[in-house]
């Protein structure tokens, strides 16, 4: 029989022979030590089971047009999307593109994550003076879930039956779908995509260690 079942065991029984308040402290312990250990687990870019996450999709870097840019991007009348060449850029706020729209004559500014394709930028109309289109977001794609599992996101907490430790809100959606390694559209406009399974939480035997050893600290502590 598994030595560390057993040990679960006998530490279920020593938590039920708690009080109310005193079971209520430890399991709210154990709930942010194991929300803690999974955030690490997340910053390494492993499953549960030691293996590495799947690695992003790479993604095809903007091509340069010398301060011009190209792509096709969302028709308003929710039709096929119209291809952009936008010169004179500059970077707005957030993701935001401000520049000149060469077929609507004018200033228009564009969210660069609806932008659908990036395209060559034609050759008359690159601008030999500007410089080179380059894409932001430089710690997000350092490591993945680094929003998704900071504390304002991936909570713990205590009720009736235990503890829990999890996602809250919208996100939960979002982590579910990597968890599970499902479908799903990367925005409202975006084609449906298959993303690989990447599970965000589980328990490891090291977790189970670290919550034996918080219970056995709390009742060594003589409460």
């Amino acid at each position: 029989m598994d030595d560390l079942a057993d040990l679960e065991r006998i530490a279920g029984a020593m938590l039920r022979n708690l009080s109310n308040g005193q079971r209520r402290i430890v399991m709210r312990k154990m709930a942010r030590d194991l929300a803690n250990s999974q955030r690490r687990r997340i910053a390494s870019q492993r499953q549960p089971d030691g293996s590495s996450f799947a690695p992003r999709k790479p993604k095809t870097p903007p091509i340069s047009g010398r301060g011009a840019a190209c792509f096709l991007y969302p028709s308003g009348g929710g039709g096929e999307p119209r291809k952009v060449i936008m010169k004179s850029f500059t970077w707005g706020t957030g993701s935001m593109m401000i520049g000149y729209d060469i077929e609507a004559g004018a200033i228009r500014s564009f969210d660069r994550d609806k932008i659908v394709k990036w395209l060559p930028v034609p050759e008359e109309h690159r601008n030999r003076g500007g410089g080179r289109l380059r894409r932001r977001g430089g710690l997000r794609r350092r490591a993945m879930f680094r929003r998704l599992s900071s504390a304002r996101f991936l909570r713990s907490g205590i009720d009736d039956q235990g503890f829990w430790v999890g996602f809250t809100g919208k996100v939960s959606q979002i982590a579910d779908v990597h968890q599970r390694g499902l479908r799903d559209r990367p925005s409202l406009r975006a084609k449906a995509v298959s993303y690989p399974k990447r599970e965000l939480l589980g328990d490891t035997p090291a977790d189970r260690g670290l919550l034996l050893d918080t219970l056995y600290s709390h009742l060594a502590a003589g409460v």
